[in-house]
């Protein structure tokens, strides 16, 4: 501390914090500008000692923890259907014709069709099915799956899923990102949960017997739902077969035949 001189630490511990403001207080006096020290100058004035300061006054000012949807800033917003509105959500149906039927719904009680390629079928309950969900950042699925059934490889870009298992044997799991891309796989059974992250590719496969029921959550209104399959081989419009030949290192028969099958399913 040779060039602070007599200014020492504790002098800087004598400032009072609620003087420093909220963090955002610290914008000017950046970490761009101590770079600016020679770090040979700060002697026995470490960086160790500055991770201590900001985080003593971070835990005087903890942020807000957010959700997947922003926070509502009234008690109920039902989606309006009559609006053609173009918002980040939907707008608001008058409180006033708001009735307790616009806050149930059921959507999830009858088995969906699982007669398809895939023997699944996916019945959401969400802002677009479900109005009295709006703004309050959360929704619903059933899946039904027939014998050896698959909900294949999907994600969902806006929301973590937790899965319940109501009837039946699941094989469920998710791969992690680049570079990892570890697979994470498990056998659930009747009365088991299972989480899959936010926007990672994950699957359940029925490995039971007989049929099979799950229902899942999610903490987004509209969590969206993409099939890695889907998005490259049925998109609208198509991918450039060059791009799929390159990227998979397949030929332009098999892309022409996967395009073929994928677009049944």
């Amino acid at each position: 501390m040779r060039t602070l001189g007599a200014w020492k630490w504790r002098s800087l511990r004598s400032l009072e914090l609620g003087e420093l403001g909220e963090l955002g207080a610290w914008g000017a006096w950046s970490l761009g500008n101590l770079k600016s020290w020679e770090l040979g100058e700060l002697g026995a004035w470490s960086l160790g000692s500055l991770e201590i300061n900001f985080g003593a006054t971070a835990a005087l000012h903890p942020q807000r923890s957010l959700a997947a949807d922003d926070d509502p800033s009234q008690d109920f917003c039902v989606k309006d259907t009559t609006k053609k509105l173009q918002v980040n959500g939907f707008p608001c149906k008058d409180p006033a014709q708001v009735q307790a039927s616009d806050f149930a719904c059921d959507s999830l009680k009858k088995p969906g069709n699982t007669s398809n390629a895939l023997g699944v079928a996916v019945t959401p309950a969400n802002i677009l099915t479900f109005g009295g969900l709006n703004t309050q950042g959360v929704s619903a699925a059933r899946i039904d799956f027939a014998p050896h059934g698959l909900n294949p490889p999907h994600v969902h870009p806006r929301a973590p899923e937790i899965l319940f298992l109501a009837k039946g044997t699941l094989l469920v799991g998710f791969v992690t990102s680049t570079p990892d891309n570890k697979l994470f796989a498990q056998t659930i059974k009747v009365g088991e949960l299972f989480i899959f992250p936010r926007g990672l590719v994950h699957f359940q496969l029925n490995v039971g017997y007989g049929a099979a029921v799950a229902f899942s959550a999610f903490n987004s209104q509209n969590p969206g739902t993409s099939q890695v399959a889907k998005a490259l081989f049925a998109s609208t419009p198509p991918i450039d077969d060059a791009v799929l030949e390159k990227a998979l290192q397949l030929n332009a028969a098999d892309v022409q035949h996967l395009r073929s099958l994928i677009s049944k399913t």
